[in-house]
């Protein structure tokens, strides 16, 4: 008979357990998640929920109502703003637009969306550059909430003046406020830069490929795959890539160490925008 777990093995177990209870309840599957990202919005939703262990989690997750969405909520990854890094749009302004000017239909997958801003971000790139009247911007989240958030188009107020700031220095030229009103609140971005973007739910661990892109957006979402997770997103997005299509991924991730480097060019090599072969 084993000797009894130790602390770290125990808590390594109640995870497991944990989400296995979020898996079986709601179908979405963090075991492949980086476990130290995991461990961490367990630790913060203990303290908000005043839970004393993690096994106690457990039986909320089975027994309370609500509980579970809220967890789902915690292993998202919602962190995103207008014009992200605005070198990487001043790159794909310079770059990549020049290429997309050749083709008649242009598709673009922004995967984990969240709320909306990087697509909002790329419609109005794509508007000043007079390719949005032939452009679809398919934005997909696995998080139900965050997506019907990003459908309304609302942004708050007082983001706007860094969002401002990130638009020039991605290479906007026009006057930015022209793309969105106001009341003392919200900021509601026009209409017309809606009309072609779609929304909807698409989860990368489990859902396959929906289309063929001309462009793939996927930033700062994969570091927190682990490796495996990793090399089947990256498996689904060179599938889902047409011949020449470009992937863009987060300034803290890259290919190199996986089996796809050498399936596309470094087209940006600081930029992290590649190109498939």
């Amino acid at each position: 008979m084993k000797d009894q777990l130790s602390q770290e093995e125990r808590e390594e177990l109640e995870i497991d357990l944990l989400l296995q209870a979020v898996y079986r309840v709601s179908g979405f599957d963090f075991n492949q998640y980086m476990r130290s990202s995991i461990k961490r919005r367990i630790d913060n939703r203990i303290r908000l929920d005043r839970v004393r262990t993690v096994s106690g989690m457990i039986e909320k997750v089975l027994y309370d109502k609500g509980f579970v969405e809220k967890l789902i909520s915690d292993f998202s990854i919602n962190v995103t703003e207008m014009f992200r890094d605005p070198d990487f749009f001043k790159s794909f302004r310079t770059k990549v637009i020049p290429l997309l000017r050749e083709l008649p239909e242009i598709r673009i997958w922004h995967a984990g969306c969240s709320t909306g801003e990087e697509a909002f971000s790329m419609a109005i790139l794509l508007e000043e550059e007079g390719l949005y009247d032939r452009s679809k911007i398919y934005a997909t989240d696995m998080n139900e909430r965050v997506l019907e958030q990003a459908g309304k188009g609302i942004l708050p107020l007082n983001r706007m003046q860094s969002y401002t700031k990130n638009y020039l220095q991605s290479g906007g030229s026009q006057a930015f406020s022209e793309y969105y009103t106001t009341d003392y609140q919200f900021a509601y971005l026009n209409p017309s830069l809606l009309k072609n973007i779609t929304f909807f739910q698409h989860n990368l661990v489990t859902d396959g490929s929906f289309n063929e892109f001309h462009v793939i957006m996927c930033r700062n979402v994969m570091i927190y795959f682990n490796s495996e997770l990793q090399e089947s997103v990256n498996q689904l997005f060179y599938d889902s890539l047409s011949k020449g299509g470009f992937l863009g991924v987060g300034n803290k991730e890259t290919l190199r160490t996986m089996d796809y480097s050498e399936k596309y060019s470094e087209f940006d090599c600081r930029e992290k925008i590649y190109k498939k072969l």
